[in-house]
């Protein structure tokens, strides 16, 4: 079988592409899964990397669930709810714990449809680009199903408790469009501009220090259940460490020399 992972290097940026076409992409499967959390565990170690764009190959970025073979799978057993329950925690739910703790900004250049846990995939990304012919759906009712691997969590910060409810109790599919309106994305593009709006906006963000990058993201990750006075003190903390690294000193001697400026834009 195909890899499902493509992993190339653009300078400071991974692209970390979904390629098996035949399943759409769907991220349920054991070795899709490895794949990823192994990428992800390899990113976080490598202080060289300061963005990731994820996408996938074909009409789908990813269908999420692998039905047909999640069907075999609980007519051979998993239908036991105990073992339902370990299978989705050793399973799919690894990948929004390894997302939220990966360090470096993701942005998730979404090239076709992003079903399930496909949307849920690319709603665990820090930022959303989506071609002109992507389409958006939590789909998980359709099958009787619950959203099982944190999409009730990841959606309303996003659009909106109203349109959080709707999407999920409806099913109902959003285009690309629809999907800039709510919020869910931050910028649509036609499908041959997508890979390159995704690595321009990656490769603008490597281009600041990468420790600054990655204390940045988790101030934000931690600002999402903080108190104030908490976040204020490791706003702190990080700040602390940020004024003593290499990168500052280099920043600041650049800047009082006139070569840098603060603002560009």
């Amino acid at each position: 079988m195909t890899p499902f992972l493509e992993t190339t290097r653009n300078g400071d940026v991974f692209i970390l592409t979904m390629n098996r076409p035949q399943t759409h992409n769907a991220v349920s499967d054991p070795d899709a899964i490895e794949a990823l959390l192994a990428a992800f565990s390899q990113i976080n170690v490598n202080r060289e990397v300061r963005a990731v764009v994820l996408t996938g190959v074909g009409s789908a970025f990813s269908s999420g669930g692998n039905v047909r073979k999640l069907r075999e799978q609980v007519g051979a057993g998993l239908g036991q709810p105990v073992l339902s329950r370990h299978a989705y925690r050793d399973g799919i739910q690894q990948l929004p714990r390894a997302l939220y703790e990966l360090e470096v900004p993701t942005i998730a250049a979404v090239n076709g449809h992003a079903i399930g846990a496909g949307m849920d995939l690319a709603c665990m990304c820090d930022i959303r680009i989506a071609s002109s012919n992507a389409k958006f759906a939590c789909s998980f009712i359709k099958l009787g199903l619950v959203p099982g691997d944190g999409g009730a969590w990841l959606l309303p910060p996003l659009v909106g408790r109203s349109r959080a409810a709707e999407l999920a109790f409806t099913g109902r599919a959003i285009d690309a469009a629809q999907a800039l309106e709510d919020g869910l994305v931050s910028q649509v593009v036609e499908p041959q501009a997508l890979l390159p709006t995704a690595l321009a906006l990656a490769q603008e963000i490597a281009a600041h220090p990468g420790l600054a990058l990655r204390m940045t993201k988790r101030l934000l990750r931690e600002g999402e259940h903080a108190r104030l006075d908490t976040l204020l003190e490791l706003s702190a903390a990080f700040q602390a460490l940020a004024h003593h690294t290499p990168e500052h000193e280099e920043r600041l001697a650049a800047f009082s020399s006139g070569q840098v400026k603060a603002v560009t834009r």
